[in-house]
């Protein structure tokens, strides 16, 4: 029999004698008194201000919590409980068990068939507990609660790959159920740290594959999690600061549009009717400025039938703004306050390290026009050169994937090869060529361009901007450009959407909007190199 499968028979013949005795080994409710954190910055407040009780420590507590670790003394029990998803990197609690004052004390079961103390020889790693107790420093200096009673809350009959908690020499709690020895207070300064670099869960595939146990076996990941609430939070605050309307737009589409990207297709049955999961909210959202409503914002999920890397996941978090009587020279500007305010709410500065950068929000970001940094680039005006030269100059510089490519995605697919990487700081990039941005209006000194920007931070796309195109002529002009583009093989290029034109027959006013990635913003703060990181369930291969 595989070792796995006899661990978890092992569990489960615990979990028969439980019921066996009449302990529910899967508890309806638990009232806890305090989370671990709070237990720990208590007891420690309460010592600074000579509040303890000599013999009895701080307070009597209820507590929950996963069991992590065991340490068997005989007429005693170690066990350290985790929750704590609050605080950075988790926390953990030593519970200490003792004979004399447990096996007096049977247990609530309908047989009643054994004590307290006892019945711990049916816990393994990984169930969680609820304990009732006083909080006290045991001889070793270690935060402690002296368990008076216990309950046995949820049976975990498959062991999780907890890892070597003792350090090196001791034995695999998650895989073995074996108990350490260390002796009671001997815990690192960080309870996590031998936990990370002895984890039973370190292959990163399999990691995010079983992201239930990742969570539960790194308290780092869990920390990823916290900071894209907190980012999103901030940015919510901050948009609704400035007067903006957090509004929901479809995500099931009858024609999809916004941006550049192959969709997903579904059939709506009782309609008989081919629908699109959305690839951008954009289109919708401008709707509501011609509808008068002038400061909007969605924070939405977007899907694109992409291939997979580090910076793209086919489901991923899109944050959209319009604002009325404003260009894309304000939302430059609107960019930067956000992610100033973002960065100090979430890392407390608008400096911080990133893939061994130092990233600084601090404003003004820099600024560069496509072209002229791709010229640097190219020892050329790209202005110069025609469609069948820049394809030349993207073979050359080994780039794929140009079937059906027209001038704007040729200088695309350049820019991205030749210039995106070495943009660390954050830099806005400005004004696109026509052919790149249907939805932009035209550049008020240069018709070849557009008023767009795109803002870059180590070397990835994080946020994308257009002065809005409004008017309707030009813009189904536009539209029939790339239906061109999509004849000639371009499957990426917009569709022609005539409710949306009409839309804008009714008249929308002066516009900015600004798209941003919220999974890269997440990334960056961080500091994590995988866009698959900083989404719970991202799509993996089959």
């Amino acid at each position: 029999m595989a070792r796995g499968a006899a661990l978890s028979d092992a569990r489960r013949a615990k979990l028969d004698r439980l019921k066996e005795l009449g302990v529910e080994p899967f508890a309806y409710n638990y009232s806890r008194t305090h989370g671990l954190g709070e237990i720990v910055a208590g007891y420690r407040e309460a010592e600074r201000n000579d509040e303890l009780d000599d013999d009895l420590g701080w307070r009597r507590v209820r507590v929950g919590g996963r069991v992590v670790a065991r340490r068997d003394h005989g007429s005693s029990v170690f066990m350290n409980i985790a929750d704590d998803w609050r605080s950075p990197g988790g926390t953990t609690l030593q519970i200490y068990f003792q004979k004399k004052l447990l096996s007096t004390r049977l247990h609530s079961g309908a047989n009643r068939d054994g004590d307290l103390f006892s019945l711990l020889a049916l816990l393994d790693t990984g169930d969680w507990i609820g304990v009732e107790g006083q909080v006290f420093r045991t001889r070793m200096g270690e935060i402690s609660v002296r368990a008076e009673d216990w309950t046995l809350l949820t049976k975990a009959v498959n062991p999780l790959p907890l890892g070597k908690v003792g350090g090196k020499g001791k034995e695999d709690l998650g895989a073995t159920d074996a108990a350490g020895d260390r002796e009671e207070g001997s815990e690192p300064a960080d309870p996590h740290a031998e936990r990370r670099r002895f984890s039973g869960l370190s292959d990163r595939e399999t990691r995010l594959r079983l992201r239930s146990a990742d969570l539960a076996v790194h308290p780092e990941v869990r920390e990823v999690f916290r900071i894209r609430a907190q980012a999103i939070t901030a940015i919510r605050s901050f948009l609704d600061g400035e007067g903006f309307l957090e509004v929901e737009t479809p995500a099931l589409q009858p024609l999809y549009g916004g941006a550049s990207a192959r969709p997903f297709v579904t059939h709506h049955h009782a309609l008989d009717r081919r629908m699109y999961l959305r690839i951008a909210d954009e289109l919708y959202l401008k709707r509501l400025m011609v509808g008068g409503l002038d400061r909007v914002y969605e924070i939405a999920k977007d899907f694109r039938n992409e291939g997979l890397s580090r910076l793209h996941n086919p489901e991923f978090t899109m944050l959209e703004w319009y604002q009325a009587f404003s260009d894309y020279r304000d939302q430059m500007r609107m960019v930067e306050r956000l992610l100033q305010s973002t960065a100090l709410a979430v890392k407390g500065s608008l400096e911080f390290e990133a893939g061994g950068d130092t990233i600084s929000f601090q404003p003004p970001f820099g600024r560069i026009p496509l072209l002229g940094s791709l010229g640097e680039r190219l020892g050329e005006e790209v202005a110069g050169l025609d469609d069948s030269e820049l394809r030349e100059r993207a073979i050359r510089a080994g780039i794929g994937g140009l079937r059906g490519a027209g001038r704007g995605k040729l200088i695309d697919k350049l820019f991205g090869a030749l210039v995106e990487p070495d943009l660390t700081q954050p830099t806005f990039v400005t004004d696109h060529p026509r052919e790149l941005s249907p939805l932009a209006k035209r550049h008020r000194t240069d018709d070849a361009l557009t008023e767009r920007f795109e803002l870059y931070v180590r070397g990835a796309e994080l946020a994308n901007a257009f002065s809005e195109l409004n008017d309707p002529d030009e813009q189904r002009r536009r539209f029939r450009d790339q239906t061109a583009l999509r004849e000639a093989g371009d499957e990426e290029a917009q569709q022609l959407d005539e409710d949306y034109l009409r839309a804008l027959e009714w008249g929308m006013p002066p516009t900015g909007g600004v798209g941003l990635g919220i999974d890269r913003l997440v990334m960056l703060l961080s500091d994590r190199p995988s866009i698959r990181d900083v989404i719970l369930f991202p799509i993996l291969r089959d």
